[in-house]
């Protein structure tokens, strides 16, 4: 399932292969996000050309729209969606998180409002696990509870508790309906940012026993430091023959710093998210030292005139034949093809900046 091919001498950084039922993936890599099955403004022969590998779709939005009843007319989510690439779906956990006016938890699960029509839901670990199997994607995630890093330890701790029960039933569950093994299970390691839950935490999942393990609960209100002490403390005690997944990661600096400290898998909706507003991310130089990377504003008056191409570097038509001062006008005019543009260029940096990572690490530089 998943081998190690390359330990850095320098740091903790390692550099593998993960195999799922749907193609094997070299890692450390980083997944897209497709939440509600579509990256935002790109169709499926945008993605062949950026050729990411895998993709991230979540379980809570896919439930509510299109439903299941519309997935199991086409067997699987990748049917549905007529995407060859190996699909990571996230529990929604983080949307419990992210939803804390309109859920309620307790041990069983966690009832919530539809954001879209106001209908009431309950998730347990089962149900989970019952989605994504109608999903059918390669890698699934438990339940979890996601707290704001800054939570008091009580709480931390009750969620915590709350989490490592839901990953046993969700484990338990998904036996159930994937009897073959066909699909990857993930923990997810909860307890902020104290390191003794953090160890319990971990100590429980290994227990129960998984395919991978997340980390999950960061980036979610503390400072990078604190989070890279996390990192830091949890890179010896991960086990080393599983991938590590830090779960919503994050700025490039952030994403560096954490393959440094072992971590395999990434996602995070910024490259997305900053494209839609008009925000392009460059590299300025790719031996990854110093300040990397650059980003630009497009809608900025500067660009009004600008007759250099968005990006020269890019393997992607568009971008090296579009001006900057056209973007720059698509975005004043709202035109969607701005959101295309700007998203085509994002996703192509954060999946280069995995490939010049990859490289680094097999040629002993990080």
């Amino acid at each position: 399932m998943f081998k190690v091919l390359k330990k850095s001498k320098k740091s903790c950084a390692r550099r593998g292969v993960l195999k799922t039922k749907s193609g094997e993936i070299q890692t450390p890599f980083f997944m897209p996000i497709a939440t509600r099955g579509v990256i935002k403004s790109l169709s499926f022969s945008d993605i062949e050309k950026l050729n990411p590998e895998i993709i991230l779709a979540n379980t809570y939005h896919l439930y509510l729209k299109p439903g299941l009843d519309v997935i199991k007319k086409f067997k699987s989510l990748r049917a549905f969606m007529n995407c060859k690439y190996p699909i990571l779906t996230d529990s929604g956990g983080f949307q419990v998180f992210s939803l804390s006016k309109i859920r309620k938890i307790n041990k069983t699960g966690v009832e919530f409002q539809s954001t879209y029509d106001g209908s009431y839901h309950f998730f347990t670990p089962e149900k989970v696990m019952k989605i994504q199997s109608v999903l059918d994607s390669d890698i699934q995630m438990v339940l979890d509870i996601c707290l704001d890093s800054k939570s008091d330890y009580k709480k931390v701790k009750e969620s915590l508790d709350v989490t490592t029960l839901w990953a046993k039933k969700c484990k338990d569950a998904k036996k159930k309906f994937d009897p073959k093994h066909k699909n990857l299970l993930f923990g997810i390691v909860q307890g902020a940012l104290d390191k003794e839950l953090r160890q319990e935490s971990l100590n429980d999942l290994v227990k129960i026993g998984f395919d991978g393990y997340a980390i999950g609960g960061l980036a979610v209100g503390e400072t990078n430091q604190e989070m890279y002490k996390i990192l830091e403390f949890l890179s010896d005690k991960l086990p080393e023959k599983n991938p590590r997944y830090l779960m919503g990661v994050g700025y490039p600096e952030n994403i560096l710093t954490a393959v440094k400290n072992g971590v395999d898998m990434f996602d995070c909706v910024i490259p997305t998210r900053e494209a839609r507003h008009g925000r392009l991310y460059f590299f300025e130089n790719k031996n990854l030292k110093g300040n990397f990377y650059k980003t630009i504003n497009i809608t900025n008056s500067k660009f009004v005139n600008d007759k250099s191409v968005i990006n020269k570097d890019s393997k992607t038509e568009e971008l090296k034949i579009y001006s900057k001062a056209y973007l720059n006008h698509l975005f004043k005019v709202g035109d969607i093809l701005a959101m295309r543009l700007a998203t085509l260029n994002n996703i192509e940096f954060y999946l280069d900046l995995m490939k010049i990572i990859r490289k680094n690490i097999e040629k002993g530089l990080i």
